[in-house]
């Protein structure tokens, strides 16, 4: 069958056909085509989950930072709830961690102001800017340090349940109600294609003009930065849709991103405040403003449900 193919091929060159080519053409896959919405009846919650602190529909960053204002070594937690702990940690000049890492999940964080000397086992030290967004994958040591003169503040995420553990040369900082015990294990996460060590927002991003995508996708852990143009908001008929397995939250990294959550009126998200859509509420984000935003989705789910209204409910 090969040498009928190659047979083919070499008449149609010596006699200049073009026909050989069209058909050729005519043979391309086709683009794929969008999957077609279904339509099912979904459980929404009738009295959908509210929100319980430190969870609150809109965290702006200024009123974050001038309940700290003179501090230079503060955190404030943001988001808790089944899946994730996510909070603002600013370090004074000099101050590092420990080498610590986590046991079944990935931590990752943004930084907002000042610059981290990053250090992860088995990959070259760096310095993470503003926009630096930074991963190190479950049972990988790291520690981060200040660098320079300036605090340093980052978004950092953790797993709800994730604790810090420590290479058996370090010294574990004491932790309510655990005791510290030397065990042995096997195997640790790593980077792939999508899970890289840190992306440069400003340069990878916004400079390079891309439409942004996923900066973090595991099994239980989902961070994907959403970029468009600013436009019009949608009609206040248009509720968005609403997950009935998990609650969603996001960091805004660029531009004005506006929001419209069940049982919360209309409100504009600028750069570095947080947002927290409780699990079984209708909730929506577009992109406010004249220029361009990006939002930073973070969810346990990548292939999670996203349940829109159907057409006649419009």
């Amino acid at each position: 069958m090969f040498d009928r193919f190659v047979r083919k091929q070499l008449s149609c060159l010596l006699a200049g056909s073009l026909v050989c080519v069209s058909g050729a053409l005519a043979q391309q896959p086709s683009p794929p085509q969008r999957p077609q919405p279904i339509v099912a009846w979904s459980a929404k919650p009738v009295q959908a989950t509210n929100w319980s602190a430190p969870n609150k529909p809109h965290w702006k960053l200024s009123d974050v930072l001038a309940k700290h204002s003179g501090q230079r070594s503060w955190q404030e937690d943001i988001v808790s709830d089944r899946d994730f702990i996510a909070r603002y940690i600013s370090m004074a000049p000099g101050e590092q961690t420990k080498r610590q890492f986590f046991a079944d999940d990935r931590v990752f964080w943004i930084v907002q102001s000042g610059r981290i000397r990053v250090s992860i086992d088995g990959q070259e030290p760096f310095v993470a800017g503003p926009g630096f967004m930074v991963q190190v994958p479950y049972r990988v040591p790291y520690s981060i340090a200040t660098e320079g003169g300036e605090p340093a503040l980052r978004f950092e995420v953790i797993g709800a349940q994730a604790v810090p553990l420590y290479p058996s040369d370090e010294t574990p900082a004491p932790l309510d109600g655990k005791k510290y015990m030397k065990v042995t294990f096997t195997g640790r996460g790593a980077y792939d294609e999508i899970n890289k060590p840190y992306l440069d927002f400003t340069k990878d991003v916004v400079n390079a003009n891309s439409r942004g995508g996923p900066f973090v996708k595991d099994d239980k852990t989902f961070a994907n930065m959403i970029r468009g143009p600013g436009q019009p908001p949608p009609p206040a008929s248009n509720l968005g849709h609403f997950h009935i397995g998990y609650s969603e939250f996001w960091l805004i990294l660029e531009g004005k991103i506006d929001y419209l959550i069940e049982g919360v009126p209309f409100f504009t998200a600028e750069p570095g405040d947080v947002v927290y859509a409780p699990q079984g509420r209708w909730h929506r984000a577009s992109f406010g403003g004249t220029g361009t935003a990006t939002r930073l989705a973070i969810n346990p789910r990548p292939d999670g449900m996203h349940n829109f209204q159907a057409p006649e409910s419009h």
